[in-house]
């Protein structure tokens, strides 16, 4: 009675592992046979471990109508995945995803009139009330190179927030190459529309991006970049820096976009350019302020604000012998 549940599971790993096809049924059914045959055997029992074995098959005797009563579900009751049908399903997804851009554009976005959308003052981009709002964003640090600092994403207190934590180590990696270390980063996915086509913000009715956060007296890099494809233009991106006051409460941050410098390579150019609003793919938070040890900062929302008191077009100058281009 006790080889009962070792049989039904030793059966059900051997159909769980192979399911054969009719001209394999006949060999497998012998060798399934032998290896029932040879785990029905009894084996020889030293004198000194009789009495425990017997407390086993009592323990045992005890539980088997219980295992016996688990295992009822075998492959052959699933049902089977159907390819066709996927993928005709996903078609379909992105077909209706097809069909909202477009009445999105000529009616105007979530259905409402264009000439509200471009009188509007403020917009929240990314706001952040569940699992699915943390899925538009990614983290990483300098592991990905052999450093040591680390960086997570959760859900803040009573789902209103998203909480980035971690820990900063400018410690070197021991690759022989590397000098520097110490960051990390979150950054929005690009945005894809019908069939997994890259799409862009248009930010160029606003002049100011508009944060709700509450940070623990750290400086935080801000970084967008422009919708591209081309190459040489991946390391390339508009940063300034979010200064955070610490505390128990919150402060909101306005920055405004002719704040942002150009840089390349992680290196500020002497030429700069201004950021196009029209063409935004993503934007992102990078502590590097090699200051080892535990960091937090909590966002709330992250969104645009047109400021009519800001009146400024672009804040760094420019000259003829840096960038010629401008004074043709």
């Amino acid at each position: 009675m006790a080889l009962v549940p070792k049989l039904l599971s030793d059966t059900y790993v051997l159909r769980k592992c192979l399911r054969p096809g009719a001209a394999l049924r006949p060999f497998l059914a012998l060798r399934v046979a032998d290896y029932c045959s040879s785990s029905l055997q009894k084996p020889v029992t030293p004198p000194g471990k009789a009495s425990q074995q017997r407390s086993t098959q009592q323990g045992l005797q005890g539980h088997s109508q219980k295992e016996v009563a688990l295992d009822v579900t075998f492959p052959e009751d699933k049902p089977e995945f159907n390819f066709d049908k996927a993928i005709k399903d996903e078609v379909k997804n992105h077909l209706r995803l097809l069909k909202d851009e477009i009445v999105s554009h000529w009616i105007g976005p979530e259905g409402r009139p264009m000439h509200e959308v471009l009188l509007e003052q403020a917009k929240v981009v990314w706001q952040f009330r569940g699992k699915e709002d943390l899925d538009k964003w990614i983290v990483t640090s300098d592991k990905t190179i052999g450093g040591r600092s680390e960086i997570f994403l959760k859900m803040g207190k009573n789902n209103q927030s998203a909480l980035l934590y971690g820990t900063l180590s400018s410690e070197a990696p021991q690759d022989g190459e590397s000098k520097e270390s110490g960051y990390c980063a979150m950054i929005s996915r690009i945005p894809r529309g019908a069939f997994e086509r890259k799409k862009s913000y248009d930010w160029s009715q606003f002049n100011t991006l508009y944060l709700r956060v509450r940070g623990d007296g750290r400086p935080w890099m801000v970084n967008i970049r422009e919708d591209t494809d081309f190459i040489q233009r991946k390391n390339q991106m508009y940063s300034y820096f979010m200064f955070t006051r610490g505390g128990p409460y919150w402060q909101e941050v306005k920055i405004p976009f002719s704040k942002f410098f150009f840089s390349n390579q992680g290196r500020i150019r002497d030429a700069q350019h201004q950021l196009l609003l029209d063409k935004i793919s993503t934007i992102g938070f990078t502590l590097a302020d090699k200051v080892d040890g535990p960091f937090f900062l909590e966002i709330d929302f992250i969104g645009v604000f047109s400021d009519p008191a800001h009146k400024e077009e672009f804040a760094y100058e420019n000259s003829p012998e840096l960038n010629p281009r401008l004074f043709k």
